[in-house]
C-alpha cells in the first residue's frame, strides 16, 4: 500500500458523513456505535460489546495474543441543568463544552418526544455596555426555545437532565479539509474501520486476535476504556485521538508544542507510551514513507492511552494522534491526508508485530 495511494473511498466518505452527523453525546453514544458496527461488519469475524456502550469488532477471536486499535465514539454535549419561571433553560456540560462559542449557536435538546431545536441567546451588541462587557460564561448563557414559561418548555418533553448537541454536519473546504463537530473522536473510530476494511481487502492475516475498539465516554475521564479494558484483557493497545494543530493564532508553541495539518500523524512521547512499541510503529512509518510529527506530553496524555496502558498489571501502549483545529468547537478541521497517513501508520504496525512479541525491556 503505497503512501500516496488514496486510501478513502466514495463508501469511505459516504460512512463517515453518515457517522459524524448522528449525535452520540457521552452517555448516550449508542445509534452512532450501531452505524459504526453496521459499517465493520464484513470485516471482523464478532463483535464485542459492553454495558455502557463500547463497541468491540474482532478478527481472530480465538488467538491468545490480543492487540487492540482504538478510537472513542462519544462527543461533547450539555445537559439542561435549570429551567427558569421566564423558560430559559440554563446548562451544565457534559465533557469539555466550550461556554465561549454557545452564543447564537442552534441546538438540539434529545427528548422522549424527539429533537426539541432551541438557540443559546445572548444580548445584542446595541444593549451591552461597550466599556465593561460580560463575556459569555457557564452560568451566563442559556438556551431558548420559543416558550414564555416553564410550564410550556415542560409540555414539549424537556426537562432538567435532558442532553443537547449541536446539529452542525459534515463538511469539506479547499477538496481536503474535512469540518466537523464531533471530529474529536469519530475520527478514530472512522480510522481503526478503515484499518480493518484494508486488512480485509488486502487479505492480511494476522497471527494474532485483533480488537478493534470504539471505547464510549473518553470525554469525562477514559471511562469507556477503563471498562472495555478489563474485559479484552490485551496484551497491546494502539489509540488513535486528536492533537492540537498549534499553528493558528493565539497557541504559543513554546507550551503546546509544534504540530501542523497536513505535516502527518503526531506520534506521542509520554511515560504511558511504551517506547518499544512507539518504535516499532515508527519503523513501520519509515519503511513505507509515511511523514510523521511527535509532541512531548507530561505525565498523562489525557487520552485512552492512560486507561490501557494502565491496566491489567500494565499493557504496551501508543498513541498516534491526528492533528486538528478549533478542538471541542463545531468546526474542528482536519486533513485528509493525514487521516489517510494515520490509516497507514496504524495498518503497517499491525503488519509488523508477531504472535506473542515481548515488549519488555528487560527480556
Amino acid at each position: 500500500m503505497s503512501n500516496k495511494e488514496t486510501i478513502l473511498t466514495k463508501d469511505s466518505i459516504d460512512f463517515l458523513e453518515k457517522y459524524l452527523n448522528n449525535a452520540a453525546p457521552t452517555g448516550y453514544e449508542w445509534e452512532g456505535q450501531k452505524i459504526w458496527m453496521d459499517y465493520l461488519k464484513p470485516y471482523v469475524d464478532e463483535f464485542i460489546t459492553d454495558t455502557y456502550g463500547s463497541a468491540v469488532g474482532v478478527i481472530n477471536p480465538d488467538a491468545k495474543y490480543k492487540v487492540v486499535i482504538e478510537g472513542h465514539a462519544d462527543e461533547i454535549s450539555w445537559y439542561v441543568n435549570y429551567i427558569s419561571d421566564k423558560g430559559l433553560i440554563y446548562v451544565i456540560r457534559n465533557g469539555g463544552s466550550d461556554h465561549q462559542i454557545a452564543p447564537s449557536k442552534v441546538v438540539n435538546i434529545h427528548t422522549k418526544k424527539g429533537i426539541v431545536k432551541g438557540v443559546f441567546g445572548w444580548p445584542a451588541i446595541h444593549t451591552r455596555d461597550k466599556g465593561n462587557e460580560t463575556p459569555p460564561k457557564q452560568d451566563n448563557i442559556f438556551i431558548d426555545v420559543g416558550c414564555a414559561n416553564k410550564e410550556e418548555v415542560e409540555a414539549l418533553g424537556v426537562h432538567v437532565g435532558c442532553v443537547i448537541t449541536y446539529p452542525d454536519e459534515f463538511h469539506i473546504l479547499n477538496e481536503n479539509k474535512f469540518v466537523c463537530r464531533a471530529l474529536d473522536n469519530r475520527m478514530g473510530g472512522f480510522m481503526i474501520a478503515e484499518v480493518a476494511r484494508l486488512l480485509h481487502e488486502n487479505k492480511k492475516k494476522l497471527p494474532f486476535g485483533l480488537y478493534i475498539t470504539n471505547s464510549v465516554q473518553e470525554e469525562i475521564g477514559l471511562r469507556g476504556a477503563e471498562m472495555i479494558t478489563h474485559t479484552i484483557k490485551p496484551n497491546v493497545a494502539i489509540v488513535t485521538d486528536v492533537t492540537h494543530d498549534t499553528t493558528t493564532p493565539m497557541i504559543d508553541m513554546k507550551t503546546q508544542g509544534h504540530q501542523e495539518i497536513g505535516k502527518g500523524p503526531v506520534v506521542a512521547y509520554a511515560p504511558a507510551v511504551q517506547q518499544k512499541l512507539r518504535d516499532l510503529i515508527i519503523e513501520g512509518a519509515e519503511e513505507n514513507n509515511i511523514p510523521f510529527q511527535r509532541s512531548a506530553l507530561s505525565r498523562a496524555t489525557g487520552t485512552d492511552t492512560d486507561a490501557f496502558a494502565y491496566s491489567n498489571g500494565g499493557v504496551a501502549s501508543a498513541l498516534i494522534s491526528l492533528p486538528l483545529r478549533y478542538m471541542h468547537t463545531t468546526v474542528e478541521m482536519v486533513h485528509r491526508e493525514d487521516v489517510e497517513n494515520v490509516i497507514r501508520m496504524i495498518y503497517h504496525a499491525l503488519l509488523k508485530i508477531e504472535d506473542g512479541e515481548d515488549f519488555s525491556y528487560f527480556k
